[in-house]
């Protein structure tokens, strides 16, 4: 079975808004076994297009996963936080296996 993924491009609206979520979402990853690839705020090596200044990759071990993860009371409490405070996509995809 592949692992899933959960991938963001996004720009931070308002950074003291968006302090607490960023406190709190690791914690929420872990509870479901995910873990963050990437966690990058900053100047990128490359891009084609502009892809936003906050790149984040997370894998779980599955799709059954992620979306208990997406799911959980725990996140959907800190939820609006990124939403009020950040634009630009999260998705949640199969990795490779």
């Amino acid at each position: 079975m592949p692992t899933a993924c959960v991938m963001g491009m996004l720009t931070i609206t308002n950074p003291e808004g968006m302090r607490p979520y960023m406190a709190a979402v690791p914690e929420t990853i872990a509870e479901h076994g995910g873990r963050f690839l990437v966690r990058h705020m900053g100047e990128k090596l490359y891009t084609e297009g502009d892809p936003g200044p906050v790149s984040v990759v997370i894998e779980f071990p599955d799709a059954a996963a992620a979306m208990a993860w997406k799911s959980a009371d725990n996140y959907k409490a800190i939820l609006p936080m990124r939403l009020d405070n950040s634009e630009g996509p999260l998705v949640i995809c199969d990795g490779v296996e």
